[in-house]
């Protein structure tokens, strides 16, 4: 066995994918193959899930059957919607919250009882179907009983994206907002083998269901160095939208002060992230049509003062914060939404695992102390 130690696994390669590639010197990402410029531009969250899972993008007849079984799995059993209601009540975190309905689900998955092989593949997808359609589901009904709302009932003529619009605010989206938010659920669907997809695949190696294993994502994408980086993104700018700094006087001073600045940096990415770009502009364009572009212009000029006095470059958090927030999504649903986003990468993993798995089981270097002669506990 090799002696090198590698920190967090970087650079270790654990598998072979069909999924995603990143190409970090470049700044590309690519699907299946499909650039992920293309995909966002061009493809609906529903066709970019069947391509994940089925391995092509579908034809009409194809998506039109796909996006119909998942709209006709959005609606929650009464006690997912009573535990979400008991969770708001108890002013639990967004995420915790997530992380506990998306266990229950498995309590009412007519898939999840009396199945021997935890690794059928046509099982899984159709669980990972009624795992997606739900998940946005438990997200909206959440934010408004935590608001003090009666939650919204899905419709089931509206597309994914719009329909979870809908259910947050209990109005139908514009077109507008709609293909926005549809393109940032592109956008986040995969990429590669990060922690909340590794924390997946590992939990599936050991033959877990995918339940437990979507579970232990959501609990992995919590945190602040994973998907938690967008929400600390947007308290960020808020911050130097309430202080009498421009956002340069602002980044320096938090840069002396030993501040860390969210958004900034990727473990892959050498150059700035592809999905930043394309965030980027709909960032911009959010921020015209309502007259108000603050967001975008803070975002900006701290982007190339930081790249150009420490050479850093954004991740898609950095633009995601500002996108969402100006389409009225409250700062601390922003993780949610990613995981509502991320959770068909998840499942595509965790498909390509069972299909040729084997335990995920690394070793650590012991650097404790050795040969320690044991005292009896009446003599210590």
């Amino acid at each position: 066995m090799s002696d090198d130690l590698k920190k967090g696994l970087e650079g270790v390669l654990v598998a072979e994918s069909e999924l995603s590639d990143i190409d970090g010197d470049a700044g590309r990402l690519i699907y299946r193959g499909y650039a992920i410029e293309e995909l966002a531009r061009q493809a609906s969250y529903e066709e970019v899930l069947s391509l994940l899972w089925h391995g092509h993008l579908p034809d009409e007849s194809e998506l039109s059957a796909f996006a119909g079984e998942m709209s006709a799995d959005r609606r929650l059993d009464p006690g997912v919607m009573a535990t979400v209601r008991e969770l708001a009540e108890q002013d639990e975190a967004p995420m915790a919250a997530l992380r506990t309905a998306a266990s229950m689900l498995s309590a009412y998955d007519p898939d999840a009882v009396g199945v021997d092989d935890p690794t059928d593949r046509e099982v899984n997808v159709r669980k990972g179907r009624r795992i997606t359609a739900k998940l946005p589901t438990i997200v909206a009904a959440f934010k408004r009983l935590r608001d003090g709302d009666e939650p919204v009932a899905p419709r089931e003529e509206l597309g994914h994206a719009a329909n979870f619009l809908y259910m947050l605010n209990d109005e139908e989206p514009d077109d507008v907002l709609a293909d926005t938010f549809d393109m940032a659920l592109v956008l986040h669907a995969d990429h590669g083998l990060n922690a909340s997809t590794f924390s997946a695949m590992t939990t599936a190696s050991t033959l877990a269901d995918l339940h437990a294993a979507v579970t232990s994502a959501v609990g992995t994408l919590s945190g602040s160095l994973h998907g938690g980086a967008n929400q600390d993104v947007m308290e960020m700018l808020t911050e130097v939208d309430e202080s009498d700094k421009d956002p340069v006087r602002w980044v320096t001073d938090a840069l002396e002060a030993g501040r860390r600045i969210p958004g900034f940096g990727h473990r892959v990415y050498n150059v700035k992230d592809p999905r930043a770009k394309i965030l980027g502009a709909e960032s911009k364009a959010l921020g015209e049509a309502a007259g108000d572009t603050r967001w975008y212009e803070y975002s900006t000029a701290i982007e190339e003062f930081l790249h150009g006095e420490k050479g850093l470059a954004p991740n898609v958090d950095f633009y995601s914060a500002s996108t969402y927030y100006q389409m009225g999504i409250p700062i601390d649903i922003f993780t949610p939404i990613f995981a509502m986003s991320r959770v068909g990468g998840w499942i595509a993993h965790v498909l390509e695992q069972y299909d040729d798995n084997r335990l995920i089981r690394p070793r650590a270097r012991y650097v404790g102390p050795e040969d320690r002669e044991f005292v009896p506990l009446e003599e210590r």
